[in-house]
């Protein structure tokens, strides 16, 4: 079978997964994400932004960490280029998929990010992620500088698959995930 059949029959079970994950999981997916970013902070005096992503339909949504750090929301440009840009009080626009963020003047190199959340439609043992299917991520983490960033999945605990998900050559493994249940990063 094609990979890209392959993973679009694993994203509708995966979706159907998500759907079934109630508020209280996310929620404690949230409280998760705080103190990994608490022990990460504690570990490393230097911290810049912390890119995260404008949440759709059942996704971990952990905008609130604006109110404690400095964030970066992503913008999809054409070509399959994913741009981070500081989140401050302008109004966000629309970007090339049609997702909120910001759109200041000059994108975020890397070395002013110091993680990476995204959210997950699946992760494996193997931090093999399941996304949309639009390789933006993917696409970014080929620059070594950019790999070298932690990149960790946000889901609920239902959603983390036992089995290998289908991985295709240009796939690139997460630094970790973070679920209701557990922080393995």
């Amino acid at each position: 079978m094609i990979i890209s059949v392959k993973k679009n029959l694993e994203r509708n079970i995966f979706r159907k997964q998500r759907e079934e994950s109630s508020l209280n999981d996310r929620s404690n997916v949230v409280n998760n994400v705080n103190k990994y970013i608490e022990y990460f902070f504690n570990k490393n005096q230097d911290i810049n932004h912390i890119g995260i992503y404008w949440p759709l339909k059942n996704e971990v949504d952990i905008r609130s960490l604006k109110d404690k750090f400095p964030v970066a929301l992503p913008r999809c440009e054409k070509n399959k280029k994913l741009s981070f840009y500081s989140w401050d009080d302008k109004p966000l626009t629309k970007d090339f998929e049609g997702i909120l963020g910001p759109e200041n003047s000059k994108p975020l190199t890397y070395k002013e990010i110091s993680m990476i959340f995204l959210p997950c439609l699946s992760v494996d043992q193997k931090l093999v992620r399941l996304g949309y299917g639009g390789g933006y991520f993917d696409k970014l983490r080929e620059d070594e500088n950019w790999r070298k960033i932690p990149c960790i999945g946000l889901l609920t605990s239902n959603c983390v698959s036992i089995k290998s998900l289908t991985r295709a050559d240009w796939d690139i493994p997460l630094s970790g995930f973070i679920t209701e249940n557990e922080i393995s990063v």
